[in-house]
């Protein structure tokens, strides 16, 4: 596993008190198997996290989306701010290495679990917070989240927008087919994959249904975009 030394160069940020990092990083099933004090894991910085960045990215979308009423925006920061996307943002830091798991919760795929790797995002967020104020985590916000936004909202938009361009270029709707599932019960992941007519577009994979047939559309959408681009 790589070191915490490594993860602050990684995000630009150095941490005065590392415990708290540590803490951010600290998923239950390792606190829970390494029989650790109570609230030692990092769902208190999670919420704590939560609320910067709802704050964050609602400062960054009213200031940068000013013609947009306040339903838009609401559901622009919805799009920002969800598990998927918040999951998404993780691999730019490779956040699924540095997280400590229980050896149960690490064999069953939680490094990559959308998840672990979404509420440990907004630990990191808390953690910097508490460590250096509200500017230091807003510009670690602004660096990692609030950035490429319209291709994050066709992320969390992707299954209405894919519909919408079936209908238009193809006249048909697009159909899901689940493909089949693995994992234990507690953390069971679903494949599925999303096809136009006979034509298949995309596969995805999730812990819901939903979030599985979510990703297939999206991948399905930048087969189109690719598509489109080659025939110019």
């Amino acid at each position: 596993m790589k070191t915490i030394k490594e993860f602050q160069e990684v995000i630009g940020y150095e941490f005065e008190n590392e415990s708290l990092l540590r803490q951010a990083l600290t998923h239950s099933s390792y606190a829970n198997e390494k029989h650790m004090k109570k609230l030692s894991d990092n769902e208190r910085l999670e919420f704590l996290g939560d609320a910067v960045l709802e704050a964050v990215s609602s400062e960054f979308l009213f200031l940068n989306y000013r013609d947009l009423p306040e339903g838009d925006l609401t559901r622009l920061r919805a799009s920002m701010v969800c598990e998927p996307t918040l999951a998404y943002c993780t691999k730019e830091i490779d956040l699924g290495s540095y997280i400590y798991l229980g050896k149960g919760e690490d064999m069953t795929g939680g490094r990559t679990r959308k998840s672990v790797l979404s509420d440990a995002l907004e630990a990191v967020i808390g953690a910097i917070f508490l460590d250096g104020g509200f500017d230091a985590a807003k510009a670690f916000v602004l660096r990692y989240i609030m950035t490429d936004i319209e291709h994050k909202r066709m992320f969390y938009d992707s299954k209405t927008i894919l519909q919408e361009v079936c209908q238009a270029k193809f006249h048909q709707n697009v159909t899901y087919h689940l493909l089949g599932e693995s994992g234990p019960d507690h953390a069971k992941v679903f494949h599925v994959d999303v096809t136009v007519g006979d034509h298949k577009l995309g596969d995805g994979s999730g812990g819901t249904k939903k979030a599985a047939e979510q990703e297939a559309a999206y991948h399905g959408l930048l087969y189109l975009k690719r598509q489109e681009s080659q025939n110019k």
